[in-house]
């Protein structure tokens, strides 16, 4: 029972990795999606030469998806956000046409690709002079796209180590279990050593065993996330970008289900081939 109890906690210890590993790559994803560059054009271009910009920024290996926004699109926005200040309001409604161009919002595959993209516009559709590019406003978010770049590198290696320290930790309490019960039948191992019993006849009973308890605590464990991740999942919600915990759980369920099996039985055996062979040695 002791050995059960140890690889159940084992197991929720790797599920609660899993989940974190999730939580962060959606908090990731949805910071990394409010990140983007804009290509602001001038008042007179035309539409036709803004949607060629755009196709081939569309072709770039770095981009992701450009987002075409229309001068009639980019006044309403900046009206709506400028709705508090009545001077910048006034004074947009005071001219007789539309001061804003139409605006390219290009979302990069990963942060660090922005500075490619700009430098790919600078060199062909270079700011000022006749170009019809009017500001490119990468300079204002380059900290911020930076920023963002740093943390998820930083996130990606202690997530690394974090799961080693876990899986090492997870090994080390279910192989004293094992030893402990292989210490229990330690007259029954002694017996089958004298009759000269193979190394391999010794251990198979405790490596099935292992095997067995991986199993059945992973089941357990499987079967307990359901209503722990359905009554945490608002309290998760309210914190990580509306990310649900439950529906997470079950849409990746077979991987989880696969995961969790594959590394309840792997610890079981790995204890268990270690406890043995250490006690038969020793011994």
């Amino acid at each position: 029972m002791s050995a059960l109890l140890v690889m159940i906690v084992t197991l929720f210890f790797i599920s609660s990795i899993l989940f974190v590993s999730g939580i962060l790559d959606f908090t990731l994803n949805s910071l990394r999606d409010k990140v983007d560059v804009n290509i602001s054009f001038v008042n007179d271009v035309q539409e036709a030469e803004v949607m060629n910009i755009k196709q081939v920024l569309e072709g770039l290996p770095e981009v992701e998806r450009v987002e075409y926004v229309s001068a009639a699109d980019a006044l309403t926005e900046y009206i709506e956000k400028n709705k508090d200040k009545q001077d910048l309001i006034s004074a947009i409604s005071e001219l007789d046409e539309n001061p804003l161009g139409p605006i390219l919002n290009i979302k990069a595959k990963q942060p660090s690709q922005y500075e490619n993209v700009k430098r790919f516009l600078d060199q062909n559709y270079a700011s000022g002079g006749t170009s019809i590019i009017y500001d490119i406003n990468y300079a204002e978010k380059k900290a911020a796209i930076e920023k963002l770049d740093q943390i998820i590198n930083a996130v990606d290696r202690i997530g690394a180590i974090v799961a080693i320290v876990f899986i090492l930790l997870s090994i080390f309490i279910t192989l004293n279990t094992i030893r402990l019960a292989i210490y229990t039948s330690r007259e029954e191992i002694n017996v089958m050593k004298l009759v000269g019993a193979e190394s391999y006849y010794i251990s198979g009973p405790f490596i099935i065993t292992g095997a067995i308890y991986g199993l059945i605590s992973a089941v357990i464990v499987l079967l307990a996330l359901l209503p722990i991740t359905y009554f945490l999942g608002g309290n998760i919600k309210a914190i990580f970008f509306d990310f649900s915990l439950f529906a997470y759980y079950m849409s990746n369920v077979f991987w989880f289900t696969f995961m969790i099996i594959g590394a309840g039985i792997a610890i079981g055996v790995l204890s268990s081939l270690i406890a043995v062979y250490r006690y038969i040695r020793k011994s």
